[in-house]
């Protein structure tokens, strides 16, 4: 087969200035001033990609809590661990989040927290002896409170306890903040994951009663979202997939749940979140997005944001 060389004479062009593009100088960075506020330095990002993103979940949060929609948001543990607690706390009590569901770890890096002031331990030094996950406080406070009032569901059993108690840093506590506002913090435990599972005084029935009535209370939460925002921060599966069977509950039930904003904020992007959360339960409208990043430094963005815009 012989090929000649394709010529580009006769080729149809047009003017730029009629082609829709995706970039415009309007949104381009703007040089930060040194001294500048913080809503300065907002309105210095570029409206492009995960910039633009950024600031269209703060506004999607800002218009729910204005018009008294549901903000709902679901979290592991390392949210706790990399310091977030009191941002997460501040938003429970301005009225903006009005329901905080978690993974089972969460509970624990809660209570230590509050109680001891430290957590995470180093589990390659502690693993080799067995003694990862030991703490006798954590086992014992922990699993005695959910025996204890199981019927409230684990997350006010636990917030409960921490909020009476006189640990020194309870006003860390995500638990103890729910519990004090009556906002839902909601747990999800799968059984023997968590470091309290292995202790002497964990009852596995005690457990999953109270971890079923926590899902039963997020199903009603889910079923409000109607307009409003479910955010997903660092959890990759316990909790995508503990949302999509509670959002199918509550449209099985007949609970209109349409037209609401889901977002995934992790460092990495997984399958679970971005299906389960992203892309799957807001086919039939809304809007779904994904911000890529550390939380130590993307929660605060987003947290300003939401903080300036309120303003």
């Amino acid at each position: 087969m012989k090929f000649k060389p394709l010529s580009s004479r006769g080729l149809k062009t047009y003017s730029i200035k009629d082609r829709k593009s995706k970039v415009n100088v309007e949104d381009f960075a703007k040089v930060p001033l040194k001294g500048a506020t913080v809503r300065e330095f907002l309105d210095s990002l570029p409206g492009i990609l995960a910039a633009g993103d950024l600031k269209s979940v703060a506004a999607a949060v800002i218009k729910a809590n204005k018009e008294k929609r549901t903000v709902a948001l679901g979290m592991g543990a390392h949210v706790i661990k990399v310091g977030l607690g009191p941002l997460i706390i501040d938003l429970m009590e301005r009225g903006i989040i009005n329901s905080v569901a978690m993974n089972g770890a969460c509970v624990v890096h809660d209570f230590e927290s509050a109680y001891a002031g430290c957590t995470s331990e180093d589990v390659d030094k502690e693993l080799g002896a067995g003694a990862f996950g030991m703490a006798e406080e954590t086992g014992k406070f922990l699993n005695q409170a959910i025996r204890k009032d199981k019927k409230k569901g684990l997350g006010r059993a636990v917030g409960e306890m921490i909020a009476k108690s006189r640990f020194p840093y309870k006003e860390k506590s995500i638990l103890a903040a729910g519990a004090r506002l009556d906002i839902p913090v909601t747990v999800h435990v799968a059984l023997g994951t968590d470091i309290l599972h292995i202790h002497p005084h964990m009852d596995g029935g005690a457990t999953g009663a109270a971890s079923i009535k926590d899902f039963q209370i997020f199903a009603s939460v889910v079923a409000s979202l109607e307009k409003g925002v479910y955010l997903n921060i660092g959890s990759a599966v316990i909790l995508p997939e503990v949302f999509l069977k509670a959002l199918t509950l509550a449209r099985n039930l007949g609970h209109k749940v349409e037209g609401f904003t889901t977002v995934n904020m992790d460092f990495i992007q997984h399958y679970r979140p971005l299906t389960n959360v992203v892309r799957r339960p807001t086919m039939g409208g809304g809007a779904g997005y994904r911000l890529t990043g550390h939380h130590e430094i993307m929660v605060p963005l987003l947290y300003a944001a939401i903080i300036e815009g309120m303003d």
